[in-house]
């Protein structure tokens, strides 16, 4: 059983509902998101999503944009983006890791190498926002093989597709709350919950919800029909605002304390 299937089971069985946050690897550095990892899981996270930094990210907002790039000035790579889990796992970090990454990066990597790589550094989970499902056969073969989630995301355009993209999912389904990149939003389409109930009668896998939730008020609410919540936006932001306090040594333990709590008031 894979690290991942373990959380949601014991989730499941005591009512509660997974926080998933995301963050940058390598925002603002290597070392500081080890400690940020710690922090999100004393916080009550229940799995991190990895982020990959990339160039040309086309499901990523403004905030996660500039996150990849202060990441990608210090050659951050997919590679280091996998040794940060191994370091996190070294200080004693035992939930889930997702990671998160556009396809160019994998296809470079070599699908053999890319898999082989996820198992050794522990990692639960992939997802590959620009791989439609019509083009993810080879890729789910590997993942298949090595005991690895290849999550897929449904939108509320997928409609017909829904069926089809949820058949072949493991670990969990990633709904996406709205149309667009991610970001902040106040409120969500009245017809996100509808959304939601549809994909979770097409499918038996824990169902978590993401792009645009930012307070434990929509948290809150999406608990309700949700069986994981995906924080991105709102926590990288968070970070972006106490980097003056996490690249002093005397103030550091007080940034990283303002990105804890921050995370703590979202857990429901």
């Amino acid at each position: 059983m894979n690290r991942m299937d373990e959380t949601f089971q014991t989730l499941q069985m005591s009512g509660k509902t997974a926080l998933i946050p995301f963050i940058t690897v390598g925002d603002p550095d290597l070392s500081t998101t080890v400690e940020i990892i710690r922090e999100l899981e004393k916080a009550g996270a229940d799995v991190i999503e990895l982020g990959v930094p990339y160039s040309d990210p086309l499901a990523d907002g403004p905030v996660i944009q500039r996150a990849s790039e202060r990441a990608l000035k210090q050659q951050i790579t997919i590679r280091t983006c996998m040794e940060t889990a191994k370091r996190a796992r070294a200080a004693g970090v035992k939930l889930p890791f997702v990671l998160f990454t556009y396809y160019n990066p994998v296809l470079q990597t070599g699908l053999e190498l890319f898999f082989d790589l996820l198992v050794e550094h522990d990692i639960s989970g992939i997802i590959i926002p620009d791989l439609p499902i019509e083009e993810s056969a080879q890729i789910r073969e590997y993942a298949d093989r090595a005991n690895i989630h290849l999550i897929p995301l449904v939108a509320p355009t997928s409609k017909e597709r829904i069926k089809k993209i949820v058949s072949s999912a493991r670990g969990f389904i990633y709904c996406v709350s709205s149309l667009g990149v991610t970001g902040e939003r106040a409120a969500f389409h009245q017809k996100v919950d509808e959304f939601i109930t549809t994909v979770k009668s097409y499918t038996t896998l824990p169902v978590a919800v993401g792009f645009g939730i930012s307070s434990r008020e929509q948290v809150e609410h999406f608990a309700e029909i949700c069986d994981g919540v995906i924080v991105g936006s709102a926590i990288v932001r968070e970070i972006e605002h106490t980097i003056p306090l996490l690249s002093n040594p005397d103030t550091k333990e007080k940034g990283l304390l303002q990105i804890r709590q921050f995370v703590a008031q979202l857990k429901v």
